[in-house]
């Protein structure tokens, strides 16, 4: 577009690209925490922040599809950021009021193996209908999927909102309630001696300074489970945007693959996780975050350091181009499964932390601060995306391909070493 439309001389492009997906990262990162506190506190029903973020992105579609100037360009690319950011907190705290804490780790689980497929495969359906139809296709498929998801949020019913007029509604499990249900001043603060032991540490000081007083979430930042359980969060955006970048170069350079053919290198990638995810979300529920994760980011540190085997002299003058394309499938698919393996543990984690800390001091929270949780956690998420494919490209182009994810495994290592001190542990 910016070569066709807007006639950018080709060697502005890759600085403009990098503006606007800037652009998009800024507008993510400062919505996000706003939604989530404006959202926890008009919470009464979740649907028309949702619908405004999607009305926003339909703007935006339609100002891409139309639009032949750089400012119209990056206008559109502001209004995508604020729209995932509202979607995605709106999202997340609409999914956790509706299957509850105890059934996250399988949900998240199932909703990032979505998330992974659809990032890696919409440029190779992107490019494919460009091929075939043009600008019009590629836009006319985006907007009729926002249009059909429009229409799914104006007929959704969120639980709170059945609990008003079905008080007795099957949707509405014993724990659910107990957690809907409005603490009044004469409630106790904690019900047994057993929560009050295992709450202790989580009591907060009282907030001294307006801003902690506003928004006593930020009371809880302080916590290094959640902060790691954040970072969790952030490194899986980041190897996924580091994949993301190189895997289509890798692709082109190696074994002279056009993008369909590149973009097929993700299939292993995608399938894995799609595959693999919902199983370790369960795992998550079943067995707590904090081993998952661990497991998970050991598991890509070997599975990292092996994508270098195709491209090493000693293997590579053996190998004919189909088995070398067969080894680097593999060795793809085993990081598949490593990202499947790590999908649900941070929001869970960071739920699960938030949830604690609400429960001993409800005198601080109306309700528990999950849509400001997600909006945080939408930034970080946000940030990881952006990161990765820097971090990428640069290790990429001044160290090779394969010393590139050799440090990623490294840092994959160090992740896991975070995890085992911090997550699962309540220090104070």
């Amino acid at each position: 577009m910016l070569k066709d439309r807007v006639h950018l001389p080709e060697p502005q492009i890759q600085d403009t690209i990098s503006t606007l997906l800037a652009i998009y990262a800024a507008a993510s990162l400062l919505v996000s925490p706003i939604t989530g506190v404006l959202a926890d506190r008009f919470s009464s029903s979740r649907k028309l922040p949702f619908l405004l973020g999607l009305t926003l992105l339909a703007l935006a579609t339609v100002l891409l599809a139309a639009g032949n100037s750089i400012p119209v360009f990056a206008i559109a690319r502001l209004l995508q950021g604020a729209s995932a950011g509202i979607v995605w907190t709106i999202g997340l705290a609409i999914l956790i009021e509706t299957v509850g804490q105890e059934n996250l780790g399988k949900t998240i689980g199932t909703i990032f193996s979505f998330i992974t497929v659809a990032s890696l495969f919409a440029p190779v359906v992107g490019g494919a209908l460009y091929s075939k139809t043009g600008y019009i296709g590629v836009f006319g498929v985006g907007i009729a999927a926002v249009v059909v998801d429009f229409i799914m949020r104006i007929l959704m019913i969120e639980q709170k909102v059945a609990a008003e007029y079905l008080p007795q509604s099957p949707l509405l499990s014993s724990s659910s309630s107990s957690e809907i249900t409005t603490a009044t001043e004469a409630s106790p603060l904690l019900p047994s001696a057993s929560l009050s032991e295992d709450l202790s540490n989580y009591l907060l000081p009282k907030p001294a300074h307006r801003i902690t007083k506003a928004f006593p979430v930020l009371l809880i930042l302080t916590d290094t489970g959640l902060l790691t359980s954040l970072f969790i969060g952030f490194m899986q955006a980041l190897l996924l945007g580091a994949f993301d970048a190189t895997v289509p170069l890798v692709g082109s350079s190696r074994y002279g693959f056009d993008s369909l053919k590149a973009g097929l290198l993700f299939i292993p990638l995608g399938g894995a996780d799609f595959l693999f995810g919902p199983v370790f979300g369960w795992c998550v529920d079943r067995w707590g975050a904090r081993p998952i994760a661990i497991i998970g980011f050991l598991w890509l540190v070997p599975s990292h350091v092996l994508l270098r085997l195709p491209s090493e002299p000693a293997i590579s003058e053996h190998l004919t181009t189909g088995q070398s394309i067969a080894l680097y499938a593999s060795m793809l698919a085993l990081n598949g499964i490593g990202l499947g393996i790590i999908n649900s543990a941070s929001i869970v984690e960071t739920g699960t932390i938030v949830e604690k800390y609400w429960k001993a001091n409800t005198e601080l929270f109306d309700q528990a601060p999950y849509a400001q949780l997600y909006g945080i956690s939408s930034m970080v998420w946000s940030a990881g995306l952006t990161v990765g494919p820097l971090v990428g490209g640069v290790l990429k182009a001044r160290i090779g391909y394969g010393n590139m994810n050799a440090v990623l495994g490294g840092f994959c290592g160090a992740t896991a070493i975070l995890t085992a001190l911090f997550v699962g542990k309540k220090n104070g």
